[in-house]
Protein backbone atom coordinates (compact mmCIF):
# COMPACT_ATOMS: atom_id res chain seq x y z
CA UNK A 1 0.00 0.00 0.00
CA UNK A 2 1.47 3.38 -1.00
CA UNK A 3 2.31 5.80 2.03
CA UNK A 4 0.79 8.59 0.40
CA UNK A 5 -2.06 7.09 0.21
CA UNK A 6 -1.97 5.65 3.75
CA UNK A 7 -1.34 9.26 5.00
CA UNK A 8 -3.75 11.45 3.05
CA UNK A 9 -6.51 9.07 2.03
CA UNK A 10 -6.74 5.59 3.89
CA UNK A 11 -10.07 5.60 5.86
CA UNK A 12 -11.13 9.14 5.69
CA UNK A 13 -14.66 8.79 3.92
CA UNK A 14 -15.17 12.41 3.86
CA UNK A 15 -18.90 12.11 2.95
CA UNK A 16 -19.65 10.91 6.05
CA UNK A 17 -18.49 14.15 7.83
CA UNK A 18 -19.92 16.85 5.39
CA UNK A 19 -16.82 16.70 2.59
CA UNK A 20 -14.28 17.97 5.62
CA UNK A 21 -11.13 17.66 4.32
CA UNK A 22 -9.72 17.22 7.47
CA UNK A 23 -11.08 14.85 9.84
CA UNK A 24 -13.26 16.22 12.49
CA UNK A 25 -12.48 15.68 16.37
CA UNK A 26 -16.08 13.50 16.53
CA UNK A 27 -16.02 14.78 20.74
CA UNK A 28 -18.61 12.43 22.47
CA UNK A 29 -18.32 10.13 25.33
CA UNK A 30 -21.53 7.73 23.74
CA UNK A 31 -23.29 6.78 20.65
CA UNK A 32 -27.06 6.61 20.05
CA UNK A 33 -28.90 3.76 18.15
CA UNK A 34 -32.27 3.18 16.81
CA UNK A 35 -33.25 -0.28 17.81
CA UNK A 36 -33.05 -2.29 20.71
CA UNK A 37 -31.35 -4.68 18.35
CA UNK A 38 -28.31 -2.88 16.72
CA UNK A 39 -28.28 -1.92 20.55
CA UNK A 40 -27.85 -5.54 21.73
CA UNK A 41 -25.08 -6.28 18.68
CA UNK A 42 -22.99 -3.73 20.05
CA UNK A 43 -22.73 -4.36 23.83
CA UNK A 44 -22.53 -7.75 22.55
CA UNK A 45 -19.01 -7.02 20.64
CA UNK A 46 -17.79 -3.55 21.07
CA UNK A 47 -14.68 -4.31 18.97
CA UNK A 48 -17.28 -4.18 15.59
CA UNK A 49 -18.24 -1.11 16.23
CA UNK A 50 -18.84 2.55 18.20
CA UNK A 51 -20.44 2.54 21.78
CA UNK A 52 -18.72 4.48 23.78
CA UNK A 53 -15.67 6.23 23.42
CA UNK A 54 -13.46 4.53 25.90
CA UNK A 55 -13.37 1.56 23.06
CA UNK A 56 -13.94 3.14 19.71
CA UNK A 57 -14.11 6.34 18.29
CA UNK A 58 -14.60 7.85 14.76
CA UNK A 59 -11.77 9.44 15.53
CA UNK A 60 -9.67 6.77 16.42
CA UNK A 61 -10.99 4.92 13.95
CA UNK A 62 -9.23 6.74 11.46
CA UNK A 63 -6.14 6.82 13.30
CA UNK A 64 -5.94 2.79 13.80
CA UNK A 65 -6.36 2.41 9.57
CA UNK A 66 -3.49 4.34 9.14
CA UNK A 67 -0.92 2.82 12.05
CA UNK A 68 -2.01 -0.80 10.75
CA UNK A 69 -1.31 -0.09 7.09
CA UNK A 70 2.39 1.56 8.09
CA UNK A 71 2.97 -1.42 9.91
CA UNK A 72 2.03 -3.67 7.30
CA UNK A 73 -0.15 -5.24 10.18
CA UNK A 74 -4.27 -6.09 10.26
CA UNK A 75 -5.38 -3.88 12.82
CA UNK A 76 -3.88 -1.48 15.33
CA UNK A 77 -4.82 -0.21 19.25
CA UNK A 78 -3.90 3.71 20.51
CA UNK A 79 -3.59 4.21 24.18
CA UNK A 80 -3.25 7.29 25.99
CA UNK A 81 0.46 6.91 26.54
CA UNK A 82 3.83 4.82 25.45
CA UNK A 83 4.07 2.84 27.96
CA UNK A 84 0.48 2.19 28.41
CA UNK A 85 0.81 0.63 24.68
CA UNK A 86 3.70 -1.86 26.21
CA UNK A 87 1.70 -2.24 29.61
CA UNK A 88 -1.83 -3.39 28.84
CA UNK A 89 -0.60 -6.49 26.20
CA UNK A 90 1.41 -7.86 28.70
CA UNK A 91 -1.27 -7.89 30.88
CA UNK A 92 -3.90 -9.30 28.61
CA UNK A 93 -1.65 -11.99 27.56
CA UNK A 94 0.27 -13.46 30.58
CA UNK A 95 -1.43 -15.13 33.52
CA UNK A 96 0.23 -16.17 36.69
CA UNK A 97 3.65 -18.82 36.50
CA UNK A 98 4.43 -17.14 32.83
CA UNK A 99 7.88 -15.91 32.17
CA UNK A 100 8.90 -12.92 30.13
CA UNK A 101 12.66 -12.86 28.39
CA UNK A 102 13.48 -9.20 28.01
CA UNK A 103 16.54 -7.93 26.44
CA UNK A 104 18.73 -5.77 28.83
CA UNK A 105 18.36 -1.96 29.66
CA UNK A 106 15.18 -0.90 27.75
CA UNK A 107 12.93 1.77 28.18
CA UNK A 108 13.15 2.81 31.82
CA UNK A 109 9.20 2.40 32.45
CA UNK A 110 9.05 -1.14 31.31
CA UNK A 111 11.99 -1.77 33.52
CA UNK A 112 9.54 -1.35 36.10
CA UNK A 113 6.95 -3.30 34.49
CA UNK A 114 9.39 -6.64 34.22
CA UNK A 115 10.83 -5.60 37.59
CA UNK A 116 8.25 -4.67 39.66
CA UNK A 117 4.57 -4.55 38.32
CA UNK A 118 4.35 -8.24 37.10
CA UNK A 119 6.24 -10.09 40.07
CA UNK A 120 2.62 -9.17 41.80
CA UNK A 121 1.16 -11.11 39.57
CA UNK A 122 3.47 -14.21 39.77
CA UNK A 123 4.88 -13.39 36.28
CA UNK A 124 8.86 -13.43 36.20
CA UNK A 125 11.52 -11.63 34.16
CA UNK A 126 14.61 -13.15 32.75
CA UNK A 127 16.89 -10.23 31.22
CA UNK A 128 19.38 -11.05 28.80
CA UNK A 129 21.94 -9.25 26.36
CA UNK A 130 19.39 -9.04 23.03
CA UNK A 131 22.24 -9.32 20.82
CA UNK A 132 23.33 -12.90 21.86
CA UNK A 133 21.23 -14.85 20.06
CA UNK A 134 22.11 -18.00 22.24
CA UNK A 135 21.36 -16.00 25.57
CA UNK A 136 17.61 -16.09 24.28
CA UNK A 137 17.90 -20.60 23.67
CA UNK A 138 19.13 -20.84 27.23
CA UNK A 139 16.71 -18.53 29.16
CA UNK A 140 13.71 -20.18 27.55
CA UNK A 141 11.97 -22.79 29.97
CA UNK A 142 8.30 -24.70 29.41
CA UNK A 143 6.85 -21.37 31.05
CA UNK A 144 8.16 -18.35 28.53
CA UNK A 145 5.41 -17.38 27.12
CA UNK A 146 6.98 -13.94 25.66
CA UNK A 147 9.96 -12.45 24.36
CA UNK A 148 10.20 -8.25 24.15
CA UNK A 149 12.70 -6.59 22.36
CA UNK A 150 13.74 -3.22 21.98
CA UNK A 151 15.43 -2.40 18.67
CA UNK A 152 17.09 -0.51 18.49
CA UNK A 153 17.76 0.32 22.22
CA UNK A 154 17.01 4.35 23.30
CA UNK A 155 19.94 5.15 24.87
CA UNK A 156 22.68 2.49 24.14
CA UNK A 157 21.29 1.39 20.83
CA UNK A 158 21.77 -1.74 20.64
CA UNK A 159 20.48 -4.05 17.72
CA UNK A 160 18.66 -7.12 17.79
CA UNK A 161 18.01 -9.76 15.35
CA UNK A 162 14.60 -9.63 14.81
CA UNK A 163 13.89 -12.92 11.89
CA UNK A 164 16.11 -14.67 14.13
CA UNK A 165 14.55 -14.13 17.51
CA UNK A 166 11.14 -14.70 16.02
CA UNK A 167 12.09 -17.76 14.26
CA UNK A 168 13.20 -19.00 17.83
CA UNK A 169 10.19 -18.02 19.39
CA UNK A 170 8.09 -19.59 16.54
CA UNK A 171 9.83 -23.00 17.35
CA UNK A 172 8.92 -22.80 20.99
CA UNK A 173 5.20 -21.39 20.96
CA UNK A 174 6.18 -17.70 22.21
CA UNK A 175 4.87 -14.55 21.62
CA UNK A 176 7.50 -11.90 20.45
CA UNK A 177 6.42 -8.11 20.83
CA UNK A 178 8.68 -5.26 20.45
CA UNK A 179 9.36 -1.22 21.57
CA UNK A 180 9.60 0.13 17.58
CA UNK A 181 9.68 3.51 18.77
CA UNK A 182 13.12 4.68 17.68
CA UNK A 183 12.41 3.58 14.12
CA UNK A 184 9.36 4.10 13.26
CA UNK A 185 7.49 2.08 10.73
CA UNK A 186 9.03 3.87 8.13
CA UNK A 187 12.73 2.88 9.10
CA UNK A 188 11.85 -0.76 10.39
CA UNK A 189 8.32 -2.91 10.02
CA UNK A 190 9.19 -5.56 12.78
CA UNK A 191 5.96 -7.33 11.31
CA UNK A 192 7.99 -8.45 8.17
CA UNK A 193 10.69 -10.40 10.23
CA UNK A 194 7.88 -12.57 12.23
CA UNK A 195 7.63 -10.54 15.09
CA UNK A 196 3.59 -10.53 16.69
CA UNK A 197 2.87 -7.22 18.41
CA UNK A 198 4.79 -3.88 17.68
CA UNK A 199 4.45 -1.28 20.09
CA UNK A 200 5.01 2.16 19.80
CA UNK A 201 5.50 5.67 21.49
CA UNK A 202 3.18 7.85 19.50
CA UNK A 203 3.62 10.91 21.92
CA UNK A 204 7.88 10.93 20.13
CA UNK A 205 7.84 10.92 16.10
CA UNK A 206 4.48 10.00 14.75
CA UNK A 207 2.95 13.14 16.50
CA UNK A 208 6.23 15.15 15.49
CA UNK A 209 5.23 17.80 17.69
CA UNK A 210 5.44 17.43 21.54
CA UNK A 211 2.01 18.50 22.53
CA UNK A 212 0.84 15.14 22.58
CA UNK A 213 0.20 11.26 24.66
CA UNK A 214 -0.21 8.34 22.85
CA UNK A 215 0.35 4.82 22.60
CA UNK A 216 0.15 2.42 19.67
CA UNK A 217 0.62 -1.55 19.14
CA UNK A 218 -0.07 -3.51 15.68
CA UNK A 219 -0.55 -6.88 15.06
CA UNK A 220 -3.05 -9.75 14.16
CA UNK A 221 -6.71 -8.72 14.55
CA UNK A 222 -7.30 -11.80 16.79
CA UNK A 223 -4.38 -10.94 18.97
CA UNK A 224 -5.34 -7.43 19.16
CA UNK A 225 -9.26 -8.31 20.04
CA UNK A 226 -8.20 -10.20 22.83
CA UNK A 227 -6.61 -7.28 24.26
CA UNK A 228 -9.36 -5.02 23.81
CA UNK A 229 -12.12 -7.32 25.22
CA UNK A 230 -9.94 -7.64 28.68
CA UNK A 231 -7.61 -5.14 29.88
CA UNK A 232 -7.86 -2.51 27.06
CA UNK A 233 -11.44 -2.16 28.07
CA UNK A 234 -11.29 -2.75 31.93
CA UNK A 235 -8.25 -0.43 32.64
CA UNK A 236 -9.21 1.93 30.50
CA UNK A 237 -5.95 4.04 29.03
CA UNK A 238 -7.79 4.32 25.84
CA UNK A 239 -6.24 7.40 23.71
CA UNK A 240 -8.63 10.70 23.78
CA UNK A 241 -10.25 11.77 20.61
CA UNK A 242 -8.61 15.51 20.57
CA UNK A 243 -4.72 13.62 20.66
CA UNK A 244 -6.33 11.06 17.80
CA UNK A 245 -6.94 13.97 15.73
CA UNK A 246 -3.35 15.80 16.72
CA UNK A 247 -1.39 12.45 15.88
CA UNK A 248 -3.39 12.29 12.35
CA UNK A 249 -2.33 16.05 11.58
CA UNK A 250 1.52 14.43 12.79
CA UNK A 251 1.02 11.50 10.43
CA UNK A 252 0.39 13.90 7.44
CA UNK A 253 4.46 14.94 7.60
CA UNK A 254 5.91 12.09 9.04
CA UNK A 255 8.25 10.98 6.23
CA UNK A 256 9.40 14.89 5.34
CA UNK A 257 10.38 15.22 8.96
CA UNK A 258 12.48 12.11 9.31
CA UNK A 259 14.23 12.62 6.50
CA UNK A 260 15.08 16.48 7.51
CA UNK A 261 15.77 15.13 10.75
CA UNK A 262 17.54 12.46 9.50
CA UNK A 263 20.14 14.10 7.40
CA UNK A 264 20.54 16.79 10.07
CA UNK A 265 21.60 14.03 12.56
CA UNK A 266 24.15 12.37 9.80
CA UNK A 267 26.30 15.86 9.79
CA UNK A 268 26.24 16.23 13.96
CA UNK A 269 27.20 12.76 14.04
CA UNK A 270 30.03 13.34 11.04
CA UNK A 271 31.09 16.27 13.45
CA UNK A 272 31.16 14.51 17.06
CA UNK A 273 32.69 11.81 15.94
CA UNK A 274 35.81 13.83 14.54
CA UNK A 275 36.00 15.60 17.75
CA UNK A 276 39.18 15.32 20.06
CA UNK A 277 36.72 15.30 23.10
CA UNK A 278 33.86 13.11 21.98
CA UNK A 279 35.49 9.14 22.84
CA UNK A 280 32.96 7.72 21.53
CA UNK A 281 28.96 7.54 19.52
CA UNK A 282 26.83 5.75 19.93
CA UNK A 283 24.79 5.45 16.94
CA UNK A 284 23.01 2.10 14.68
CA UNK A 285 24.83 3.32 11.36
CA UNK A 286 28.07 3.85 13.01
CA UNK A 287 30.54 2.28 11.31
CA UNK A 288 32.01 1.40 14.40
CA UNK A 289 28.84 -0.52 15.54
CA UNK A 290 29.68 -4.06 15.57
CA UNK A 291 25.93 -5.13 14.19
CA UNK A 292 26.32 -2.61 11.20
CA UNK A 293 25.50 -5.25 8.54
CA UNK A 294 22.25 -6.10 11.10
CA UNK A 295 21.28 -2.65 11.54
CA UNK A 296 21.40 -1.54 7.70
CA UNK A 297 19.56 -5.09 7.31
CA UNK A 298 16.62 -4.40 9.06
CA UNK A 299 16.41 -0.61 9.05
CA UNK A 300 16.19 2.33 6.19
CA UNK A 301 17.33 5.08 8.16
CA UNK A 302 18.15 5.82 12.08
CA UNK A 303 16.28 9.17 12.45
CA UNK A 304 17.93 11.53 14.94
CA UNK A 305 18.21 9.94 18.52
CA UNK A 306 22.42 8.63 18.98
CA UNK A 307 24.21 9.32 22.35
CA UNK A 308 27.79 9.93 22.96
CA UNK A 309 30.29 9.53 25.60
CA UNK A 310 32.71 12.55 26.23
CA UNK A 311 36.60 11.98 26.55
CA UNK A 312 36.56 13.01 29.87
CA UNK A 313 33.70 11.18 31.13
CA UNK A 314 33.98 12.69 34.65
CA UNK A 315 30.62 13.76 36.59
CA UNK A 316 31.44 17.48 36.18
CA UNK A 317 32.44 17.79 32.71
CA UNK A 318 28.88 15.71 32.09
CA UNK A 319 27.29 18.66 33.35
CA UNK A 320 28.99 21.38 32.40
CA UNK A 321 28.25 20.24 28.51
CA UNK A 322 24.66 19.96 28.87
CA UNK A 323 24.59 22.95 31.12
CA UNK A 324 26.25 25.42 29.02
CA UNK A 325 24.31 24.42 25.77
CA UNK A 326 22.16 27.23 24.61
CA UNK A 327 19.81 25.89 21.59
CA UNK A 328 19.47 22.23 23.34
CA UNK A 329 16.65 21.63 25.85
CA UNK A 330 17.16 19.44 28.18
CA UNK A 331 14.36 17.07 28.59
CA UNK A 332 13.06 13.23 28.22
CA UNK A 333 11.85 12.06 24.75
CA UNK A 334 12.38 13.10 21.35
CA UNK A 335 10.49 12.97 18.04
CA UNK A 336 9.69 16.66 17.87
CA UNK A 337 10.98 19.95 16.16
CA UNK A 338 13.47 20.83 18.94
CA UNK A 339 16.53 18.95 20.12
CA UNK A 340 17.17 17.63 23.08
CA UNK A 341 19.69 16.38 25.49
CA UNK A 342 19.26 13.79 28.18
CA UNK A 343 22.30 12.93 30.40
CA UNK A 344 21.98 9.62 31.48
CA UNK A 345 23.63 10.76 34.68
CA UNK A 346 20.39 12.67 35.61
CA UNK A 347 18.55 9.97 36.49
CA UNK A 348 20.86 8.58 39.49
CA UNK A 349 22.10 10.68 42.36
CA UNK A 350 25.56 12.29 42.13
CA UNK A 351 26.52 9.67 45.18
CA UNK A 352 25.78 6.98 43.10
CA UNK A 353 27.53 7.74 39.48
CA UNK A 354 30.24 5.89 38.61
CA UNK A 355 32.57 6.87 35.89
CA UNK A 356 33.51 3.45 34.81
CA UNK A 357 29.84 2.30 34.46
CA UNK A 358 29.22 2.32 30.82
CA UNK A 359 25.31 3.38 31.09
CA UNK A 360 26.12 6.25 34.14
CA UNK A 361 28.50 8.53 31.51
CA UNK A 362 25.76 8.51 28.15
CA UNK A 363 24.62 11.74 27.05
CA UNK A 364 21.97 11.26 25.10
CA UNK A 365 20.99 13.47 22.31
CA UNK A 366 18.35 14.13 19.65
CA UNK A 367 18.47 16.53 16.57
CA UNK A 368 15.12 18.01 15.65
CA UNK A 369 14.17 19.97 12.82
CA UNK A 370 16.84 22.69 13.58
CA UNK A 371 20.00 23.78 10.45
CA UNK A 372 22.36 21.14 11.35
CA UNK A 373 25.35 24.07 11.50
CA UNK A 374 23.10 25.93 14.04
CA UNK A 375 22.93 22.91 15.79
CA UNK A 376 27.33 22.27 15.34
CA UNK A 377 27.68 25.45 16.47
CA UNK A 378 26.55 25.15 19.94
CA UNK A 379 27.87 21.60 20.52
CA UNK A 380 31.25 23.05 19.59
CA UNK A 381 30.74 26.31 21.85
CA UNK A 382 30.17 23.66 24.39
CA UNK A 383 32.74 21.24 24.17
CA UNK A 384 35.23 24.15 24.30
CA UNK A 385 34.17 24.62 28.23
CA UNK A 386 34.97 20.88 29.50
Amino acid sequence: MDISYILNELGEDREQYYNAVAPPIIQTSNFKFNTVDDFRGALADEYQGNLYSRGFNPTIDILRKKLAALDGAEDALVFGSGIAAVTIPVLALLKTGDEVICVENPYSWTIKLFKDLLPKYGITTTFINGCNLNEYKNAITSKTKLIYLESPNTFSFDVQDLASVADIAKANGILTMIDNSYCTPLYQQPIAYGIDLVAQSATKYLGGHSDLMGGVVTGKRALLEKIFNNEYMNIGASMAPQNAWLLLRGLRTLPIRMEKISENAEKVIAYLESHPKVAQVLHPFSERNADLALAKKQMKKCGGLFSIVLAAADLNEIETFCNVLKHFIMAVSWGGYESLVFPACAAISKADFDRNNKRHVLIRIYIGLEEPDYIIKDLEQALSKI
